[in-house]
């Protein structure tokens, strides 16, 4: 337990590559990864051989952090444990989320808890097309790199490197009189992915059943939900409240329409 007064430890430190097509880069981050203390390396799709040659070339000496990377299907599911997540983007307009500095982005990322210990993840693109606007709003932060303009976008690894180096540089530790029960801010730490998820899941359903969605509105409508729920990064309490709220409209909703299939 705890001692009361000190501050809590420090979350697990998570960096996601989503489907990367490079070996050399996918070494090179699994050894960025063990230099600046990254706790674990997760892999959506990887379109490489992340155990092959060229890999381990690059991971050197970081070849445990290689071998124990976790592959995962899609990047809800890498996501699913994670209280907090930045995404990363080279774009410059067009973002579903407004774009923050590193400094800004990652320091929200690591504000400490001590209600939530969950993992914190920093998500990359892909080297030829980054992240979608979808993918972007699984994230409570975007992060954009301060580069020129006229050519915004960085190789995979040398992107890593700089955001890890600005993650590294951060305070370890927070001083203890600035944590409270609800966070350095006094707001509710934000949920974990899979909960967020699963209410989105729920009140998708209901809104297509009462006839508020429509087969091919849901996504864009959906997404713009998402959007709100993000920037107000919800609890897991307010999850609860939501589920709830919508469970009880859908009980509701049948016991007028006995025939509407559940």
């Amino acid at each position: 337990m705890d001692q009361p007064g000190l501050a809590p430890p420090r979350p697990q430190r998570v960096v996601v590559l989503v489907e990367p097509a490079g070996p050399l880069n996918v070494g090179s981050v699994a050894r960025l990864c063990a230099n600046f203390q990254i706790d674990e390396l997760r892999l959506i799709n990887p379109r490489c051989d992340h155990l092959g040659e060229e890999a381990r070339l690059m991971a050197v000496h970081a070849a445990a952090m290689l071998e124990g990377a976790t592959m995962f299907s899609s990047l809800a599911g890498a996501l699913a444990d994670c209280r907090r997540v930045v995404a990363t983007s080279g774009r410059h307009d067009g973002e579903p989320l407004p774009l923050l500095p590193p400094s800004e982005a990652l320091t929200w990322l690591v504000e400490p808890s001590e209600t939530n210990n969950s993992p914190v993840a920093v998500v990359f693109g892909r080297e030829d097309r980054g992240l979608s606007n979808d993918e972007m709003l699984q994230a409570g932060r975007l992060l954009s790199l301060g580069t020129g303009p006229a050519y915004c976008s960085l190789n995979l690894s040398h992107a890593v490197a700089v955001v890890l180096h600005e993650l590294h540089q951060l305070p370890r530790e927070q001083p203890p009189q600035s944590i409270g029960p609800l966070g350095p801010l006094g707001l509710a730490e934000p949920c974990q992915r899979q909960d967020l998820e699963a209410m989105l899941n729920d009140a998708e359903h209901l809104l297509m059943e009462v006839g508020f969605l429509y087969p091919h509105t849901s996504h864009a409508r959906m997404a713009k939900v998402r959007n709100l729920l993000q920037r107000a990064q919800i609890s897991s309490d307010e999850v609860a409240l939501v589920r709830g709220m919508v469970r009880q409209l859908r009980w509701a909703s049948q016991s007028r329409n006995p025939n509407q299939t559940p």
